[in-house]
């Protein structure tokens, strides 16, 4: 009997797995532009973290920035969505 559950519940999530993609992919494919734009500063703050400390406090001031400016786009995709 929990056995049967088991194989239905995976048998749902093989099913719906494309369904999930399709809206995924609906969702970011409507502000390409802004998504590319959000990935480039997630890739940006992933190397500035990444790079030595020694400079200047600009590498910190730069990881601020870059963390301000996801926040905004993140803000600006979900206004274009609202409206």
């Amino acid at each position: 009997m929990k056995r049967n559950r088991i194989w239905i519940a995976i048998a749902a999530l093989i099913l719906l797995l494309p369904v999930a993609g399709y809206f995924s992919q609906q969702v970011f494919a409507d502000q390409p532009h802004m998504q590319a734009a959000l990935d480039a500063l997630k890739t940006a703050r992933e190397q500035l973290a990444k790079a030595s400390e020694d400079k200047g406090g600009h590498r910190k001031k730069a990881l601020e920035h870059v963390r301000k400016a996801i926040v905004e786009v993140e803000k600006g995709i979900a206004y274009d969505r609202r409206h």
